[in-house]
């Protein structure tokens, strides 16, 4: 049996490898490393656009797609019926959760103006401060899966009061259902985004979402763009009414010419929460962990079922 992987370092990364299994860097997509027949486990790009899923026809004994991404939306719909999909939930908490709080820090301490005075050599105090703050903020968490987790957890020291909101709800852990955003949103100092991009999720951050969240509010997306309505967002972002910390945008990348790059109060990175140093250690710890449960006959974790 073949196993492909996107990158020559996973080899190592894997640890130990079953008996009978080869695995074979595929770099160039233009060239397989092999004859594709025999392939039963393959792992796409990180972050791989949706002309990957093409590949999907030519391997015939494939069996199980392992995603790098925490994401699946571009896979969701595509993978033959008898194939497992997979994600890396897990993977990617630490990363994301690290940017969702910088990116919070960094707009409501104002850095993004005082990066931009200092690209023009001004000393900006009477300008920015007093700057506002994190202490004390109402945090509503739309997505409370492993990265939601990992978010409040970073977030706890800096005495902030969640709010977490789930697909459906779980009351034991205090978890609210989806259905309750509209009488959440209003008591909410700043909105996270970490939920799936599914058919439900798409556009739910809409007009009404958006007008429902206080005056001041701080809307950071670390899910996919098109859960937001990009249109929407400017409308409201350009009156200065809310604040928007953006890894994500539609469409993505965000043309040269998009609005939301000259708003001053959108702060936007080019999608690099997870992408880290140590991700491929902990991504290919989840490949090489799979590929031995594949490999046992054992069920395999992560399993995306509906786009969750």
């Amino acid at each position: 049996m073949k196993v492909w992987i996107p990158h020559p370092a996973g080899v190592e990364l894997l640890g130990e490898v079953p008996p009978g299994v080869t695995v074979e860097p595929w770099t160039d997509p233009a060239a397989p490393p092999s004859d594709p027949s025999g392939v039963r486990f393959w792992v796409p790009p990180f972050l791989a656009a949706g002309d990957a899923t093409a590949m999907l026809g030519r391997l015939p004994d494939l069996a199980v797609v392992q995603l790098l991404s925490a994401g699946a939306d571009t896979w969701t719909g595509r993978v033959p019926d008898g194939v497992t999909l997979c994600d890396a939930r897990g993977v990617h908490d630490a990363g994301t959760a690290e940017w969702v709080v910088t990116a919070i820090l960094a707009q409501l301490r104002d850095f993004p103006a005082m990066v931009r005075a200092q690209s023009r050599g001004e000393w900006a105090y009477g300008d920015v401060a007093p700057t506002d703050e994190l202490t004390g903020k109402r945090v509503l968490i739309v997505g409370a899966g492993s990265i939601g987790t990992a978010v409040r957890a970073r977030l706890a020291p800096f005495d902030v009061e969640f709010t977490l909101v789930a697909r459906t709800a779980r009351p034991a852990e205090g978890v609210h259902a989806v259905d309750d955003l509209s009488r959440l949103l209003p008591a909410a100092d700043v909105v996270v985004l970490l939920v799936p991009l599914t058919d439900a999720t798409r556009g739910m951050v809409d007009e009404r979402f958006l007008a429902a969240m206080p005056d001041g509010a701080l809307l950071v997306n670390a899910a996919r763009g098109p859960v937001v309505r990009t249109d929407a967002l400017v409308a409201e972002v350009s009156g200065g009414r809310l604040r928007a910390a953006l890894d994500v945008t539609d469409p993505e990348p965000l043309p040269a010419e998009h609005p939301l790059w000259r708003l001053p109060h959108v702060l936007l990175t080019p999608h690099v929460a997870g992408s880290v140093r140590g991700l491929l250690p902990r991504a290919y710890r989840l490949v090489g962990e799979q590929l031995r449960r594949f490999t046992a006959g054992e069920p395999l974790a992560n399993t995306v079922v509906d786009g969750y």
